[in-house]
């Protein structure tokens, strides 16, 4: 459908177009079929009555800040019960005696409700399951339902199948139409069950014919002028270093430097932990590249990771005449022209940096090798500008969020993988732990961690004050009165060069205790470093909160990460962290946790985006839609499909399409 005129309060909530409105589904869903009739329920359960208020029941209590609202409830078989309601001050103008719709959840002690919703009745059939939406403040949920409404009868008619009849006939599949209808207005659970059915496959084939599309075109891809590597340079150069290789390095050299060799072009992703030694692995693949005469540039999405990086390539390639250059957006111009000047002749083998490799003015003599950090972090726009430079260059991803086998598969079926499993020091030993933020063993923990000269991270969200939040700025003024020559304060709103002091004064262990926001996520190589105090830790997803405790115990010894949070009901996901150490395992956890549509989850954890589909619990659907997907591009009957044609559009937008 193409972009129309749509309400107002639609277009400033960011609703630009009929689908973009029909596809927000229902974050989920309030159903208000009645419950069985009982004197008593489960504690905690919901309960949906039909009855009317008790005239003169009204009670009002004022709490400080808080109001409580209580009053008798009359259900229609005579039964009452004693309904609390807190900071509901309109329901005191409620009419007494008239019939209505009662939700709320069952206190089995005092045999009481915690209101949740009161409604007039009678509600029409098709409202008795109603989809709340996540939406922007200024579109309310009844506006929304409305524009849907409007949608579907103005355009309704023009929505299309996407899945081929035969698909959809051997799935028992609905009509998209239908789908979407079930999915917005159900008149029960097993329309909604249907209708996600219906769209998650959709999705899912639309995804998997796209990545077959991408796979096709990087095999047809070849590397121009290929020159051979010199195995036994590279053989010496790993003999020599001073620490053997771990047995997963080795492997997945072995399979870097067989892509390298081929004439098609590489496309690989190196996932592990943090701390398992993908930057050594990295470091291997350019200086197999350089033996074949060509370029490296190594592109990371913080100067401070960028950095780190170029201080271990310098220190590894330290006795070989390899020419290392960092290049970030504080370079000096003096320096950059000098840089630049040196790359175009090819007299710069490896070039580390963040998003300045790849402006208009940065070009190579020979680029061979393109190695992408954090590789989730960047744009498909910002890779694509980065591959263009070199004439069809290998690619190696990195990342340091783990991706399940099975989802590795389904998801990156056009992608070759390799895992790093071991840390160089053996198991990491960090004991994670929950506290309460007046809890006094953090302090005491900080103390002996002082006492035993070894380094503290504390982290937090926010800069600044936000609500009841506490802040990076307030907790290192505490901090500061406490322990006034051992702090230092890292933030976003910093200039470059407080950012690389700070971080240097950590590095170099002039100071102890780091308070900073999550920029430490990465960059920052601290082997000193034994404790993580990590503070509001809910509002972090748990894969960026392993790879915040991934900072501490890096050098084998004993080392603590303390998840500081109010005991919140999103702070029980906390607890997988307290039982595992597995980083697969919290990444499966994570996305399973954020469920279908969550944009900043998939995207932090380094995954294509997806309006409908759960990236861990529907692999299923994934496994089946990629069977289907070759089937039918191997198919000429489906070659002008519509499924095709937007599947073609998707891969269009990939880096190497």
């Amino acid at each position: 459908m193409k972009k129309t005129l749509l309400p107002p309060t639609v277009i400033k909530g960011g609703f630009l177009n009929e689908e973009s409105v029909l596809t927000h589904l229902p974050k989920r869903y309030e159903d208000f079929h009645f419950t069985p009739l009982k004197s008593f329920y489960q504690e905690k359960e919901r309960v949906v009555f039909k009855g009317r208020i008790i005239k003169g029941s009204f009670r009002f209590t004022r709490f400080y800040k808080r109001s409580l609202i209580s009053f008798s409830f009359e259900r229609e078989d005579g039964c009452i019960f004693h309904v609390e309601a807190w900071n509901r001050d309109y329901l005191l103008h409620q009419k007494e005696e008239m019939e209505m719709l009662l939700t709320g959840f069952y206190e089995r002690k005092r045999k009481s409700i915690r209101l949740e919703n009161l409604i007039k009745v009678p509600m029409k059939e098709e409202s008795l399951l109603k989809g709340i939406y996540h939406l922007p403040e200024c579109i309310s949920q009844a506006t929304f339902r409305q524009t849907v409404k409007g949608i579907f009868e103005k355009k309704g008619e023009e929505i299309c199948d996407v899945i081929p009849e035969k698909y959809r006939l051997k799935y028992r599949l609905l009509h998209r139409k239908d789908a979407l209808w079930y999915a917005h207005f159900p008149k029960n659970k097993e329309e909604v069950h249907q209708a996600l059915r219906t769209l998650k496959y959709e999705e899912a084939l639309r995804f998997e014919c796209a990545n077959e599309l991408i796979k096709g075109e990087n095999y047809r891809l070849q590397k121009e002028n290929l020159r051979e590597m010199d195995k036994e340079k590279i053989a010496s150069f790993i003999k020599n270093l001073p620490y053997s290789l771990l047995e997963d390095q080795r492997q997945a050299f072995r399979e870097i430097y067989r892509d390298l060799e081929k004439k098609g072009v590489m496309y690989r992703l190196l996932q592990g932990d943090v701390g398992t030694g993908k930057t050594l692995v990295a470091a291997l693949a350019c200086f197999a590249n350089s033996t074949r005469r060509a370029q490296s540039a190594l592109m990371a999405p913080t100067e401070s990771l960028a950095r780190q990086h170029y201080r271990t390539f310098q220190e590894l390639f330290a006795n070989t005449p390899l020419k290392i250059a960092l290049l970030t957006g504080s370079t000096p111009l003096t320096e950059k022209r000098e840089i630049l000047t040196d790359l175009y002749a090819g007299e710069i083998d490896i070039l580390i940096g963040t998003h300045s490799l790849f402006s208009k003015s940065v070009r190579y003599l020979n680029l061979g090798l393109v190695i992408i950090d954090e590789q989730h972090k960047f744009g498909v726009n910002q890779r694509s500008s980065l591959l263009g430079k070199g004439e069809h260059s290998d690619l190696l991803l990195m990342s340091a969020t783990p991706i399940p086998r099975t989802l590795s598969l389904a998801l990156f079926g056009n992608m070759d993988i390799s895992t790093l499993h071991e840390f160089p020091h053996g198991i990491r030993k960090v004991t994670t732990k929950i506290f309460s933020p007046d809890d006094p063993t953090i302090l005491e923990t900080v103390l002996s961690m002082l006492d035993e000269k070894r380094q503290i991270y504390i982290v937090l969200p926010h800069i600044e004050g936000e609500s009841a939040l506490i802040s990076v700025k307030k907790l290192y003024e505490q901090f500061q009165k406490l322990f006034p020559s051992e702090c230092i304060l890292l933030h976003g709103k910093m200039s470059q060069e407080e950012k690389n002091e700070a971080e240097n004064c950590f590095r170099e262990g002039e100071k102890h205790i780091l308070i900073a926001t999550s920029l430490v996520e990465v960059g920052l190589d601290v082997p000193n470093a034994g404790l993580m105090i990590i503070y509001h830790a809910s509002s972090f997803s748990l894969s960026s909160i392993h790879q915040l405790r991934g900072r501490v115990g890096r050098d084998g010894k004993k080392a603590y990460c303390y998840l500081v949070d109010e005991g919140s009901e999103e702070g029980e996901k906390l607890k997988i962290l307290e039982k595992n150490n597995d980083g697969f395992a919290i990444s499966e956890a994570d996305l399973s946790l954020r469920g279908p549509g969550d944009f900043i989850g998939v995207r932090q954890a380094g995954l294509p985006e997806f309006n409908y589909c759960n990236v861990v619990n529907d692999v299923k659907i994934f496994d089946c839609a990629l069977e289907d997907a070759k089937e039918i591009l191997n198919d000429n009957s489906y070659k002008d499909s519509l499924l095709l044609e937007e599947a073609k559009e998707d891969s269009m937008g990939h880096f190497l399409s």
